[in-house]
């Protein structure tokens, strides 16, 4: 059942892509699915479609970008990059949430859109592992883990490094070689009119790890997304990539 929600997200969203412009779009919340955790708690995971194949845009924590019911603020993003962007954050909830639901509010542009999410059994998924057509052997997600300073300076220049592990799969039919892992940094959160510059934005990982330099245009509290992909974010699946955030201070 999770496959065929999947595939009417993705069909739904392919439509949309239809009508996507560089600039002038609003941002549409997307319900992905829930997995159990350990501990008998649910990760409800939440991304998003930005229609703007240039445009980023910013949208604050407040009434036009809010959970709800209850907590307002559910760890959502307020910096929203291009395009379409899977399982960009969770919110965990008890064991004994049962039926009750979670309601994600965007409002840009002039229009809102909203996204109820609920355990239902068809919304289920598993991010941490899958089989994808062509792959020997169940692929799993990557262990990573990301270094950056709790504080920078305005006029300098910061190093955020990531380092993972993975089990080589998927396999590039063309190669026969593993697809290897990749990382791609952006702003999560941080000040409305603060621009963030990473250097490189995206690159392979050599020997497991990769550096990148970041620059910030303004002081503030900022939040920082890197996701590590494994070749499989693109696949159709909720596996087998990882996001982390780093938070600084930036003086």
């Amino acid at each position: 059942m999770a496959g065929i929600v999947l595939g009417l997200a993705c069909s739904t969203l392919y439509a949309q892509r239809k009508v996507q412009r560089s600039a002038g779009q609003n941002v549409a919340p997307v319900y992905d699915g829930y997995e159990a955790n350990p501990d008998g708690t649910y990760s409800m995971w939440f991304g998003y479609f930005n229609r703007n194949h240039e445009e980023s845009l910013e949208i604050p924590i407040g009434p036009d970008n809010r959970f709800e019911p209850g907590v307002a603020d559910r760890g959502q993003p307020t910096h929203f990059v291009p395009e379409w962007q899977k399982s960009a954050f969770r919110v965990i909830v008890p064991k004994d949430f049962g039926q009750q639901k979670l309601t994600w509010r965007l409002t840009t542009k002039g229009k809102t859109e909203i996204v109820t999410g609920s355990l239902e059994p068809r919304s289920i998924i598993d991010r941490q592992a899958t089989t994808l057509e062509g792959t020997v052997g169940l692929n799993k997600a990557p262990t990573i883990s990301l270094e950056a300073p709790t504080e920078a300076t305005l006029a300098g220049t910061v190093t955020v490094s990531v380092s993972a592990t993975d089990d080589g799969l998927p396999v590039n039919p063309r190669t026969k070689k593993p697809e290897g892992l990749s990382v791609r940094w952006r702003k999560y959160r941080g000040p409305e009119t603060g621009r963030v510059t990473f250097t490189p934005a995206s690159a392979r990982l050599e020997d497991g790890k990769s550096v990148t330099s970041v620059r910030f245009s303004q002081p503030g509290e900022y939040v920082l997304q890197g996701v590590v992909d494994d070749g499989s974010l693109l696949a159709g699946t909720y596996c087998c990539w990882v996001s982390r955030e780093v938070r600084i201070k930036v003086k």
